[in-house]
């Protein structure tokens, strides 16, 4: 193998939102600056955590086309499009796609456009929703497999996915396994900036009430009504308030619910929140008690800052929480069992620090930067090397 501390130039394309894959994304690009590489993001829009732009990465917004005679924008074919300019003007042989459909697909489209000079690696990582529903539904399989097979490497956020995709796909291409990650040094439990709080959090604060959160984009395999009912039976032996974080169609079911449980006024509902770090410097636990997870961001995110999370046993989330040492996973649906447990966790404050404490632990040794990181590098330079032989 060649230098791993060889100098690349790197293109990356991935979801701009606030969305697990988009942060992904976009650490892992601010991480590859910092080691001197340099990174070009095409997206269509300024990722949010690169509002101040590193020095060593360019970022290449692709704005919307409309056409009368379409009833849609030719929105991926500017993309493609863009990604061939990108690549003959900077010289780029990594392009890294997150998300197999539609990120993959367009980075591919672009490759098999270009001339043979300027052909590039394709780096495909499979995050979750691009394969258990995006790519498993019958109109996208087909294409969906066929820019996987095309890819010169894949990758897959967790074992489980990685497993589900090979199963579902029957791939003849090997994937290999690479954790997400986070800069564990933007994690850590100094006391908030209360001037990045919700001020109608505050008066809660100050009566020493315990903080709840909950993180999704609100669709039905996070099982958002479950947080509310859980929440509920807390509030019969805990005075407690609940953060709800994020957007999506199962909003309303969650805020029906809680108005029939009587808990509503005890819910604040943020919508989609950038300063995440802030509000789990006041969070006392994370309930993430999805039907199954790819991975879970939002628990590593927790966990890096000391938060207990109450999940379940299903997916990759698994190999994310350790049951009873860095957090509790129950049954999916087990709304007794998750009560039970976050009352414990929140009443019993040796528990609280053990699995405090652990879950700090187990972040830094295992989903760093600095662990993560090293392992794109040397997929980036084998795959080189392979498409060079």
């Amino acid at each position: 193998m060649k230098n791993k501390r060889q100098k690349l130039k790197i293109g990356i394309s991935c979801h701009a939102s606030l969305g697990g894959s988009g942060i992904v994304a976009t650490e892992l690009g601010i991480a590859l600056a910092k080691r001197g590489h340099e990174v070009h993001f095409v997206t269509h829009q300024l990722p949010y955590r690169l509002r101040n732009v590193p020095e060593g990465i360019y970022c290449h917004v692709v704005e919307p086309i409309n056409y009368p005679v379409l009833a849609e924008s030719p929105y991926f074919l500017a993309v493609a499009s863009r990604i061939c300019e990108v690549v003959e003007e900077h010289n780029i042989r990594i392009w890294h796609a997150h998300y197999a459909i539609p990120h993959a697909m367009i980075a591919l489209l672009a490759k098999n456009i270009l001339p043979t000079k300027h052909k590039f690696c394709l780096i495909t990582t499979l995050h979750g929703t691009d394969i258990t529903i995006v790519g498993a539904d019958p109109s996208l399989y087909r294409i969906t497999r066929y820019t996987m097979e095309q890819s010169c490497a894949i990758t897959a956020v967790s074992d489980w996915l990685k497993e589900q995709t090979i199963k579902e796909f029957e791939l003849t291409k090997p994937i290999c396994r690479i954790y997400n990650f986070i800069d564990t040094s933007k994690y850590s439990r100094n006391s908030p900036d209360i001037k990045k709080i919700p001020t109608s959090i505050l008066p809660y604060l100050k009566k020493d009430a315990k903080v709840i959160m909950h993180t999704s984009n609100f669709r039905a395999v996070k099982r958002v009504t479950d947080v509310i009912r859980v929440f509920a039976k807390i509030l019969e032996k805990i005075d407690a308030i609940l953060i709800m974080v994020g957007e999506g169609p199962e909003k309303a079911s969650s805020v029906s619910v809680a108005r029939q449980l009587k808990v509503l006024d005890k819910i604040k509902y943020l919508g989609n929140y950038p300063n995440i770090e802030e509000l789990l410097r006041i969070a006392d636990l994370v309930i993430q008690p999805s039907e199954y997870e790819s991975f879970s961001m939002s628990a590593l995110e927790a966990m890096a800052m000391g938060v207990p999370v109450i999940g379940t046993k299903s997916g990759g989330i698994t190999e994310v929480v350790i049951d009873n040492l860095t957090g509790i996973l129950c049954e999916v649906g087990d709304i007794e069992s998750m009560a039970s447990h976050a009352i414990e966790i929140l009443t019993n404050t040796r528990l609280m620090r053990k699995l405090s404490k652990n879950a700090i632990k187990h972040v830094k040794e295992n989903f760093s930067s600095e662990k993560i990181v090293p392992l794109y590098e040397n997929l980036y330079l084998e795959t080189l090397d392979k498409f060079h032989s």
